[in-house]
């Protein structure tokens, strides 16, 4: 039997690709996934408000590395809206086809949802937040201090989750890509991962943070944490960020 990896490859190539529902002319799904208007929100400053210092490309291209211990200082909400701006900040949007972000995304499709996990963020609550990038808000999901806990046993265990200021869980709500691209937008959304994840180390950086991507983590208890199914929408990435720690 073929390993599943293998299948997965074979099955996406464009010989074997279903015509997708944008060339069946099937409306587009929303690019953005909706939400309860009577849910808990928390406006972040504007992005022409965020003021960070200079850091040149190349120092910070040649000193990215992954960090997993980190200090106890906390970071401002301000710092929190320039990470979530980096790697998914909008640009451009085009209803119903197509955003253009801080990020690279096959055909500005941008499927992903943005979760964090906030441990240490000034004015913020411990719990976890969504963000809602079409109006540069947080959505409150869950809070109190047991959801690290909870989101560390469900990255395997890794203790720097618990540690970090917050960490990131980025979602793919699949139909959003496969609208355009049938099966090969499984492909597509690894490839759009990294983009962000890239992003999220550099802009870190500037940030005096360090910054640990995470591929290793429990599919359903992600997607129970967040309140998904893990099918129609499933968490695809995750990233720890906090201070670093001089000492």
């Amino acid at each position: 039997m073929k390993p599943t990896g293998q299948i997965f490859m074979e099955r996406t190539r464009y010989e074997h690709v279903s015509v997708s529902d944008q060339f069946m002319q099937v409306p587009a799904p929303p690019l953005e996934k909706p939400y309860p208007v009577e849910g808990k929100f928390i406006d972040l400053p504007p992005p022409g408000d965020l003021s960070v210092p200079p850091l040149d490309l190349r120092r910070a291209i040649e000193g990215r590395r992954s960090v997993r211990h980190y200090s106890r200082d906390p970071l401002s909400i301000e710092e929190l809206a320039y990470l979530l701006w980096c790697t998914q900040g909008i640009v451009h949007v085009q209803e119903p086809y197509y955003t253009f972000r801080n990020v690279p995304s096959a055909g500005g499709r941008h499927s992903f949802e943005t979760y964090i996990l906030a441990n240490r963020i000034e004015g913020l609550e411990p719990g976890i937040y969504r963000y809602l990038a079409f109006s540069n808000r947080l959505l409150v999901i869950g809070a109190g201090p047991d959801l690290a806990d909870r989101t560390m046993a469900a990255c395997l265990g890794q203790a720097f989750v618990r540690a970090s200021a917050a960490t990131f869980m980025w979602s793919s709500v699949i139909y959003r890509m496969a609208w355009r691209y049938a099966e090969r937008a499984y492909r597509l959304v690894h490839l759009d991962a990294g983009h962000v994840c890239q992003n999220l180390y550099l802009a870190a950086t500037q940030l005096g943070c360090g910054t640990c991507a995470m591929g290793a983590f429990d599919d359903q208890q992600m997607a129970d944490l967040l309140g998904i199914d893990g099918i129609d929408e499933f968490v695809i990435y995750c990233a720890a960020v906090g201070k670093l720690d001089r000492e």
